[in-house]
């Protein structure tokens, strides 16, 4: 909030706006500093507040604060280290109030080798979930690493060989010998 506070005494003494909202700035320092919710088959959180920016590049960017929307259009890269997220598209709309990020346009998503293709992909933040459509009757494409169970080491326990088996004890009693 000091930060917040910071900015928009810069931005008065300038005599110009800054381009991101207050709220939005302030959302996410304090999303950096206290720490995003709980995230699910997500790479763990950066350790210091700076490995936790998302970085987004386009060709055009505009910020609303009073809805709280940013909005980047043209050649969208975005880049979240935290959560090994690297994403491109057409056009992204990050909502701080909701949390989420809904990225449209031949939309190519890469988390820790797994990948989503569609023309519309919504990642919630807090749920660390991924919501992809596709384009008016087509389909989604996803890749997926899935680890091979049977090339790991198991933990199964083999008996040692024992070339004299013991044997097993007799059901009825020993008979007498016989003599021939």
């Amino acid at each position: 909030m000091l930060i917040a506070k910071l900015l928009t005494s810069i931005s008065l003494s300038l005599g110009f706006t800054l381009l991101l909202p207050m709220a939005l700035v302030s959302s996410l320092i304090t999303e950096s500093v206290v720490g995003a919710g709980p995230s699910y088959a997500q790479a763990p959180p950066a350790k210091n507040a700076v490995g936790r920016a998302m970085t987004v590049r386009s060709d055009i960017q505009e910020a609303d604060a009073q809805t709280g929307i940013v909005t980047a259009r043209g050649n969208v890269q975005i880049n979240y280290p935290a959560r090994s997220i690297q994403a491109t598209a057409a056009q992204a709309q990050y909502f701080s109030r909701e949390r989420r990020i809904i990225l449209s346009g031949n939309v190519f998503v890469l988390q820790e080798g797994n990948t989503i293709r569609g023309e519309t992909v919504t990642y919630l933040i807090d749920e660390g979930r991924f919501i992809a459509l596709p384009q008016g009757g087509g389909q989604v494409e996803s890749m997926y690493l899935v680890p091979d169970e049977s090339a790991g080491p198991k933990n199964a326990t083999v008996e040692p060989f024992n070339p004299k088996p013991a044997f097993k004890t007799p059901l009825s009693a020993p008979s007498a010998p016989r003599n021939p």
